[in-house]
């Protein structure tokens, strides 16, 4: 659920907590089959969450038989022992006594939080939501925003017992409806991220909870087959079908269904599926343990580094951690991205190295020091022939971690080998459907290997579904093939700002000074040889290749931007000010191969 991942709203660190979190007393560590949990509260609290968290995956094993139920990125739940724990954790600057939970979703380390001293309904509501969106997105390509977000409120109300759970209890927000009016049906199809009712208050509220209403309805209502009917207007969305096409075809004219779904949202009882645990789902078979103070502090730096990216306290927190232990690896590990995050790539690559030697496990140190390695840039066959050992060991890590394969994927295309290369491509999308960029890459290199019509359909797809650099990317793509080959894209690129005006070319360097308010950011451009300089008036927005390896988790404007190909949009300056920054998207591009025919002329705002 957005409002509980918006970081900004908690801005900021918490001063009182600097130098009072962390090396106090060792948290516990409960262990299911699939969870992780760790407390500084009540263990039995601790082994309830692990419960329900191994009830909600059984959830979707017991409904959906070919659901893929690990993504491959580990999940930490922290269970904190009240508020105040969990202000320390997060880096809240106040205390919130109304937030029971939240999530954290991450490409290389996912994490809920919640607190065990609440057993009110409800309460956990916002991290099993999330949690759902993972699952959902391990599984899906592309879902409309009103059916990704319907779907996780459906199953994150369930109601947790001891021996059952049961799914499609009445969210809360249902009784909205007791004081606002539905959205017409036809306007909540269109929804997206950048739409007012996804963003805005009231407008929010009522979006989320007729989205739940709509799902709900489309599961129980009379004739929807308890939900077989959405799986086939899933179907169609899949083979390409616009959106609105595909719901009138399996449910009958929006106008309708929206008379329908109001006298269902105001009706008493609903129905519900309860569930029976499976057998192996027993709290005395889940692992307790004490965690040492060293592996306490690394724990609470790693959730500093990935989750609240409070680096100041990660920095104390993991610091501390090896001076008690120095061969404790997850420490070693964390430092390495905290260096990395900070610019500091020597560094980084040491703790890599220290995590790697000190457990060969540590998959995630093994492909940062790989990546931050001079063979994954070498042109030298023996350079290659080890980088490609190294991501194959990476993989005997993490079968499921996708980035492994997007660099085996450019390695491939680099060394001409387009088969390979769309094999691996392809095998990252499957595992995580979602990134449109994965598809992108997937479908540049069937167009370099004369399959122009099938990187068409790709590239319509992304282009008419996702927005901002994913969707400009999704352009680009379709702008190479063939005018012969594709048809026109729905969603065209966004009108540009008035006075903002577009540069491409290579970043030749980055400056970051200041802190706060007065932070100063510049940017260099090498276009064709010539330096432009840019630097922002206020705030800017940001895209990248979902390519890059090192991603969502660590994507900085301050570092490793250097050499990438960026677009700038920018108002020109006037000779006393400076080019005002105004959106930046950084690409990775596929080597070429094989020169693509390229189409007669660009993509503008105006149909084709």
């Amino acid at each position: 659920m957005k409002a509980f991942l918006r970081k900004a709203v908690w801005g900021g660190i918490c001063a009182t907590c600097l130098f009072a979190w962390g090396g106090e007393k060792p948290w516990t560590e409960v262990r299911s089959e699939h969870f992780r949990v760790l407390t500084d509260g009540d263990t039995k609290g601790a082994l309830d969450i692990a419960r329900e968290f191994e009830q909600m995956r059984a959830v979707f094993a017991a409904g959906a038989v070919n659901m893929r139920l690990d993504s491959g990125v580990p999940l930490v739940v922290f269970a904190t022992r009240d508020a105040s724990s969990m202000q320390q954790l997060a880096s809240w600057p106040t205390r919130h006594e109304n937030i029971g939970g939240f999530f954290h979703e991450g490409w290389e380390k996912q994490f809920a939080v919640v607190r065990v001293d609440l057993d009110t309904p409800g309460y956990y509501q916002p991290a099993y939501h999330e949690y759902v969106h993972t699952l959902l997105h391990a599984n899906f390509h592309w879902l409309p925003t009103w059916l990704d977000e319907g779907l996780a409120e459906f199953y994150g109300t369930a109601e947790f017992k001891d021996n059952s759970a049961v799914v499609g209890e009445p969210s809360l927000r249902k009784f909205i409806f007791e004081r606002e009016k539905l959205i017409p049906v036809k306007t909540l199809l269109a929804v997206d991220q950048s739409s007012p009712y996804y963003n805005e208050g009231n407008k929010m509220n009522v979006f989320y909870a007729e989205a739940w209403g709509l799902t709900h309805y489309l599961t129980f209502a009379d004739g929807m087959e308890r939900g077989k009917r959405l799986g086939q207007f899933y179907t169609l969305l899949e083979t390409g079908m616009e959106q609105e096409k595909a719901f009138e075809q399996v449910f009958g004219p929006t106008a309708q269904l929206e008379d329908a779904l109001e006298k269902y949202l105001h009706k008493g009882k609903m129905h519900a599926w309860e569930f029976n645990n499976p057998p192996q789902i027993l709290e005395r078979n889940f692992a307790v343990r004490k965690l040492s103070l060293a592996e306490t502090d690394a724990e609470l730096g790693g959730y500093s580094v990935w989750g609240s990216h409070d680096l100041k306290t990660a920095r104390r927190l993991l610091s501390d951690a090896v001076q008690a232990d120095p061969k404790l690896a997850v420490a070693h590990e964390n430092l390495g991205f905290l260096d990395f995050d900070e610019g500091k790539d020597d560094e980084a690559v040491r703790e890599f190295q220290v995590a790697v030697e000190t457990d060969k496990n540590r998959y995630l140190s093994l492909f940062a020091k790989t990546m931050l390695s001079p063979m994954a840039h070498s042109d030298s066959p023996s350079d290659q022939s080890d980088f490609e050992n190294a991501l194959f060991r990476v993989l005997q890590g993490n079968s499921q971690f996708a980035p492994a394969y997007i660099q085996l994927g450019l390695l491939y295309a680099k060394q001409g080998d387009l088969k390979k290369a769309t094999a691996a491509a392809n095998k990252a999308a499957q595992l995580q459907p979602s990134r449109a960029g994965y598809e992108l890459m997937l479908g540049d290199l069937l167009l370099q290997m004369g399959r122009a019509k099938d990187a068409a359909t790709i590239a319509e797809y992304v282009a008419d579904r996702w927005q901002g650099a994913d969707h400009d990317e999704a352009v680009e793509l379709w702008n190479r093939v063939p005018r012969d080959q594709r048809t026109a894209l729905t969603n065209l690129l966004s009108q540009p700002l008035e006075g903002v005006q577009e540069a491409e070319g290579s970043v030749r360097s980055v400056t970051c000074g200041g802190d706060g308010p007065d932070r100063k950011f510049s940017l260099t451009l090498n276009q064709g040889g010539k330096e432009i300089v840019f630097q922002p008036s206020k705030g800017f927005s940001m895209g990248f290749s979902d390519t890059l390896w090192y991603g969502r988790d660590h994507f900085s404007a301050c570092h490793h931007l250097e050499n990438l190909r960026a677009i700038v949009h920018y108002k020109p300056g006037n000779g006393t000010t400076p080019n005002d920054l105004v959106g930046l998207e950084v690409r990775v591009d596929l080597p070429v191969v094989v020169k693509p025919a390229v189409a007669d002329q660009p993509l503008t705002t105006e149909k084709q």
